[in-house]
């Protein structure tokens, strides 16, 4: 009788979890669900975009909570603490970084690329959207401005193919891609897509035209954004990452 009194007295009472561990997790998860839904409900015709937007900006303060609480997560179950729950609170961190690595690299893009939606490689002589819901010239002086100083790199890319088989290739880099190809018109040089963007399928408009040139081919492309008055360099990145395939698809086909 004495010896099981003793064996209560000496057991441990079970270790608490770390409440902000758990609650930090929830909180992130559910900023990241947020998020996912902001975007799909745009899709759906559920809201407007901008609704969708404020959805995710809300989501990222959710974050930045979640971040704090499972800090404070990971200082109360810690080895030999008082609470348990570390691996929660590591999961935590890791959740609610997420979201706020997509604010920062998006309020990153805004302060560091010119306010400015559409470019193109040729500003003198900008291709001309013609099958898109709204066809307009490039936008002017003002834009190639400071398109020229923010992305010096983007000029006509020069072939050594025949116009029809670097047409042709065009083509082909452009549906690899997993455009919406809106119109193809070899007689012209000229090819007309669209590029959704992941969460929200913003849709991007984007022409490539090619010609002669120099027994050869020039092409050029501009990209340009339906919604909004800045792309966060998107359409710059497009257009390089485009070209840069193209590129290397006519040097493999010499």
């Amino acid at each position: 009788m004495h010896s099981a009194m003793n064996g209560e007295s000496m057991s441990k009472p079970p270790i608490p979890m770390s409440k902000p561990a758990v609650s930090g997790l929830i909180l992130g998860l559910a900023a990241i669900t947020t998020i996912v839904a902001s975007g799909i409900g745009y899709r759906l015709g559920w809201w407007h975009f901008t609704r969708g937007l404020q959805a995710a900006e809300w989501a990222t303060y959710g974050a930045a909570i979640a971040l704090f609480l499972s800090g404070l997560g990971l200082i109360q179950a810690r080895p030999r603490a008082a609470r348990r729950g570390l691996a929660i609170a590591v999961l935590g961190l890791l959740v609610a970084l997420f979201p706020l690595a997509m604010a920062l690299q998006w309020e990153y893009a805004s302060r560091t690329t010119p306010p400015i939606n559409d470019i193109s490689t040729d500003t003198a002589d900008a291709p001309v959207f013609w099958d898109m819901p709204n066809p307009t010239d490039y936008p002017g002086a003002k834009t190639a401005a400071l398109q020229r100083a923010a992305y010096p790199d983007l000029v006509p890319l020069k072939l050594g193919l025949p116009p029809e088989q670097a047409f042709a290739q065009a083509l082909s880099v452009a549906q690899e891609k997993g455009w919406t190809i809106v119109a193809s018109v070899p007689a012209e040089g000229r090819i007309e897509a669209t590029s959704s963007s992941l969460l929200y399928g913003f849709a991007d408009e984007v022409i490539v035209r090619v010609k002669a040139a120099d027994g050869g081919a020039l092409v050029d492309m501009r990209s340009r954004s339906r919604l909004g008055r800045i792309d966060r360099g998107v359409n710059a990145k497009r257009i390089r990452a485009y070209l840069a395939a193209l590129q290397q698809r006519a040097a493999a086909s010499r």
